[in-house]
């Protein structure tokens, strides 16, 4: 893949992205170089992971162990019935793969865990987090930090969603994902999408503002989500945002950048 320059086709395919001031044909460039790490291919990743292959990422990777469920389809848009039994990371790269052959596509058809983070984390220069579990949360988090890489993280539960950016590895005034669980505003606590439900579209809304925090942390475009929290009730309907505040206590422990 060439990297330093946009082909004819390219121009054409990323045409409403190039005429937009913001982005224009630096930005795709950047796009065109970048690589992106996608934890978890559910309902979250499955709106992310499309739109960053739609958007010209050059390097998607997809991080998922798990099989396609029936129950999977209600918002896990980027699957088929078809797809039924299949490898998540798989099938969704083959879905990518289709919507635009000019991005590479790497599968990790496996379980992310303390013993592969780093590694896993270090092949890419911004992570989109999807999981659906608090530790799985934390040792991405902790890879990112200790790694200089921004994680764009966000959650779903019932109707309510739930987004920010971690880049505690600059310092203060950054928080990290512990400041957020200390303060309380956690929906990690509350019951998986089996047991609670999750409205499908929810789902949808969250992972692409996902998908617009990665493009932007990736062109340079507009300003960061770190500090900031967007909760997102479908219910009201109404979009808030908090400040994330970095505790001090925190900061001394856990949210400061650790290299070794």
């Amino acid at each position: 893949m060439t990297i330093d320059r946009l082909t004819e086709t390219e121009i054409h395919r990323y045409a409403r992205h190039i005429v937009l001031p913001e982005l224009g044909g630096v930005g795709q460039l950047r796009l065109k170089a970048a690589n992106a790490l996608v934890i978890g291919a559910g309902g979250l990743g499955s709106p992310v992971l499309l739109y960053l292959a739609a958007a010209g990422v050059g390097h998607i990777g997809i991080v998922d162990d798990e099989r396609v469920d029936l129950t999977n389809l209600q918002r896990q848009i980027v699957f088929a019935t078809s797809s039924e039994g299949r490898s998540k990371a798989a099938s969704a790269a083959a879905r990518l793969r289709e919507l635009n052959p000019l991005v590479d596509v790497t599968v990790h058809d496996l379980r992310l865990d303390a013993n592969n983070a780093r590694k896993l984390v270090a092949g890419y220069d911004v992570v989109a987090d999807g999981s659906d579990n608090l530790d799985t949360r934390l040792t991405v988090h902790d890879a990112c930090r200790d790694l200089g890489r921004p994680l764009v993280s966000a959650s779903v539960q019932g109707l309510d969603g739930q987004l920010t950016t971690y880049k505690s590895y600059l310092g203060s005034p950054h928080p990290c994902l512990r400041c957020l669980i200390e303060a309380g505003v956690t929906d990690d606590a509350l019951p998986s999408c089996a047991q609670g439900g999750v409205l499908g579209p929810v789902a949808g809304v969250v992972g692409t503002l996902q998908a617009v925090e990665v493009v932007k942390e990736l062109a340079g475009v507009g300003s960061s989500l770190s500090g900031k929290l967007l909760l997102y009730d479908a219910a009201a309907p109404c979009f808030d945002r908090i400040v994330l505040r970095r505790r001090s206590a925190c900061a001394g422990t856990f949210c400061a950048r650790r290299d070794g």
